[in-house]
């Protein structure tokens, strides 16, 4: 689902997803309630969507549909970059950030990632993400890695792959298992570490020292 409340950019976005055969754009939205209100209906694979639109919202319809129909994934799609925007939407539990202005391979690449159960930031934002965290790190790596004592070594292991980008069934054939023991890892790992989503995982792992 594509929601943007300028017809001219879901337009363009729709044309740039038509020509993957395996993405179909199963409906469209021009403000944040009718997103949600669509998400609900359609129940998509992925939601993707602006930030800044009229009646609600994209950060306020991310987290209803989040909490409404959990199995859509969330992307945001926005000319903003801001570390506000950016804290907002994965707190929200987007699962990606796409900037308009970047390469429409990295849309197509969000969206196919949040769809196999992964996570996806535009080079911009992880940049930002991971200057951002940067700050305190050492304060911040000592609490990750307190956080982190609750898991298990197997727990551990697929925290650590999630948090080199890899999806489930990539993380799978790293450790030799199947795919929907992985599954059962990740949630137990969001559950245990009170988390939403992958993104937040992989940066909990990001400040715990678990990857580069």
């Amino acid at each position: 689902m594509l929601a943007d409340d300028e017809a001219l950019i879901r337009a363009g976005v729709r044309a740039i997803l038509a020509g993957e055969p395996s993405i179909e754009v199963v409906a469209e939205a021009a403000d944040g309630r009718e997103a949600v209100e669509q998400a609900r209906l359609h129940r998509p694979d992925v939601a993707l969507l602006d930030i800044r639109m009229p009646v609600m919202d994209g950060l306020e319809a991310i987290a209803e549909i989040r909490r409404t129909v959990p199995s859509t994934a969330t992307v945001v799609l926005t000319t903003f970059s801001e570390d506000e925007y950016i804290a907002r939407a994965l707190d929200g539990g987007a699962g990606g950030f796409v900037l308009k202005t970047g390469d429409p391979r990295e849309l197509i690449a969000g969206v196919r990632a949040v769809a196999e159960g992964g996570a996806y930031l535009s080079p911009r934002v992880a940049r930002r993400v991971i200057t951002h965290f940067r700050g305190g790190h050492v304060t911040r790596g000592a609490a990750a890695r307190e956080q982190l004592e609750v898991l298990t070594e197997r727990e551990r292991d697929v925290l650590r792959l999630v948090g080199e980008g890899l999806s489930n069934a990539e993380i799978a054939a790293r450790l030799h298992l199947v795919e929907g023991t992985v599954k059962a890892h990740v949630s137990a790992i969001l559950a245990r570490l009170g988390l939403r989503n992958r993104v937040q995982a992989a940066l909990l792992a990001y400040q715990a020292g678990m990857i580069g």
